[in-house]
């Protein structure tokens, strides 16, 4: 990020990739005339690709996803069938990783794991499944790769899927958390997730297993909240760097009226102690007004989406939601 007196210049560099972008189109021209005379460039114009990220725009906003990514990713995947489903994942499925026979050569369940892995950055969708999928690459089973099998049919159903980022979204953060407790049968850890929206616009989202057990769902939700919390000072941080101005704590919702209870209410650290750090560092953020807590029902819960399998109406519904759309 760059200040001069005629404003902000952006640029973000991935090895020998670069974006650059700033109101004043003629001074973009002027800091690539500089780069040139100092680096062999060359210009490929207005953004439409980007580390595997098509990007795409309307006169109603913006739309990013990773089609060709998609494209190569089944072919390498190389399925015997044309086989296509409506979830990437089915109903009540617990994996543990004694299930099935263990692959003779895991490999290739390890590339396409990690290929979904980059995938879920423009495919929420994903998000849940790849989170489990990922746990078993050390040694996976033919029943973890029949599961892996099915969210390749999947994209290859939505493959044309995208997030829309529409040009009349406020500049204002509203932020998603739950969990899930107790949903590994393994270790009986807990699941954290979240998303963030910048007005209408989806614009971080994580599923992730908890690095210790949780005694109770409420203790569950606040070390989701913690999470949060973390991410969303971060953004706010961000987002002031590129002069959007953010002067109002960012809405957290939750489902959890136990956990918002115990990160608004300092006396009840006695009943709290074994998770004090994490009651303690959202109570910080509300009282510094980072976040304001808010409590949302559970069928309003987006990042419920993110912690579970869907029916097929839910998993359109969430989708709508999400801005995950087909293309215009």
């Amino acid at each position: 990020i760059h200040l001069s007196p005629r404003g902000r210049t952006l640029l973000l560099l991935y090895v020998d990739d670069m974006i650059i972008t700033r109101d004043d189109p003629e001074y973009i021209a002027f800091v690539k005339a500089r780069l040139s005379a100092q680096f062999l460039m060359s210009d490929l114009g207005p953004l439409r690709y980007f580390l595997g990220i098509e990007v795409s725009s309307t006169s109603d906003g913006f739309f990013i996803s990773q089609e060709k990514y998609i494209q190569d990713l089944l072919a390498r995947a190389a399925l015997t069938d044309e086989r296509i489903v409506e979830t990437p994942m089915e109903l009540n499925v617990h994996l543990r990783a004694t299930d099935g026979d263990p692959l003779p050569d895991p490999t290739r369940y390890r590339h396409l794991v990690g290929s979904l892995v980059y995938l879920a950055v423009t495919r929420p969708d994903i998000s849940y499944p790849v989170h489990i999928l990922s746990q078993f690459v050390s040694a996976p089973t033919s029943v973890h790769y029949s599961h892996l099998l099915r969210v390749l049919r999947y994209l290859r159903g939505t493959i044309s899927h995208r997030l829309f980022f529409p040009s009349s979204s406020s500049l204002q953060l509203q932020a998603y958390s739950d969990a899930t407790w107790a949903s590994d049968p393994s270790d009986r850890r807990s699941l954290s997730a979240y998303c963030v929206f910048l007005g209408g616009s989806l614009i971080a989202w994580k599923t992730k297993k908890q690095i210790a057990v949780s005694r109770s769902s409420a203790e569950a939700e606040l070390r989701a909240m913690a999470l949060l919390t973390a991410e969303v000072t971060w953004l706010r941080w961000l987002l002031q760097d590129f002069g959007v101005s953010v002067t109002t704590p960012t809405l957290l919702l939750s489902d959890s009226t136990c956990a918002i209870s115990i990160a608004r209410d300092p006396v009840k650290h006695e009943l709290t102690k074994h998770i004090g750090v994490d009651a303690f560092y959202v109570r910080a953020g509300v009282q510094d007004q980072v976040i304001a807590l808010q409590y949302v029902p559970s069928e309003l819960q987006l990042a419920d989406f993110l912690t579970k399998a869907q029916t097929r109406a839910q998993h359109g519904i969430y989708l709508s939601k999400l801005s995950v759309v087909h293309p215009p």
